[in-house]
């Protein structure tokens, strides 16, 4: 399955940028702590030898669902959350910037060790997957599991639907 090392500095990395994400007070901030979240997972999911699923989370999650997010932050204007104070906002730039250096470096620091260990061989074997070609995984997910991915789209829009309706709602003045 992979180095505990490696897995343990994943998991910190992984669970201190969902906190930074939660309790950041910039909307943008937030969206760039969820993708370290997505990048984290991808490399879980390179160490656990399914490098399709994992440029799926790159390319999907951390790509498409970002630029998203991203568009209907900046297109509502949703990205100033906090108030006007300037002291308030510099220490908590610079703890936002320190956590995200020291974050980079674990990551980069797990992504080194989980090659070096991937190459030399040493590690415990991990138990092959019937499913071996992204064809044959894209059939048995969109063959069983249809229903999901239709509600998770539903979903997704009714959010941005929700969110330009109560953003529409501020800017006229009216209460939500």
């Amino acid at each position: 399955m992979g180095d505990p090392l490696v897995f343990g500095i994943l998991a910190i990395v992984a669970i201190v940028a969902a906190l930074m994400m939660v309790t950041s007070h910039n909307s943008v901030h937030s969206a760039l702590w969820l993708v370290l979240n997505f990048a984290t997972i991808a490399v879980f999911y390179v160490i656990l030898n399914a490098p399709f699923i994992a440029m799926v989370q790159i390319t999907v999650y951390a790509g498409a669902i970002m630029v998203l997010f991203l568009f209907v932050i900046m297109l509502l204007g949703a990205e100033r959350l906090r108030g006007a104070g300037a002291g308030v906002s510099s220490r908590g730039e610079r703890f936002h910037q320190g956590v995200a250096v020291v974050l980079g470096v674990l990551l980069v620091t797990a992504v080194t060790l989980a090659l070096m260990n991937g190459e030399s061989g040493t590690g415990t074997a991990v138990p092959t997957m019937p499913i071996t070609s992204p064809q044959e995984l894209g059939l048995i997910l969109f063959e069983t599991y249809v229903f999901p991915f239709e509600v998770t789209g539903v979903l997704l829009l009714a959010a941005i639907i929700g969110v330009a309706i109560f953003t529409l709602r501020k800017k006229r003045g009216t209460a939500v």
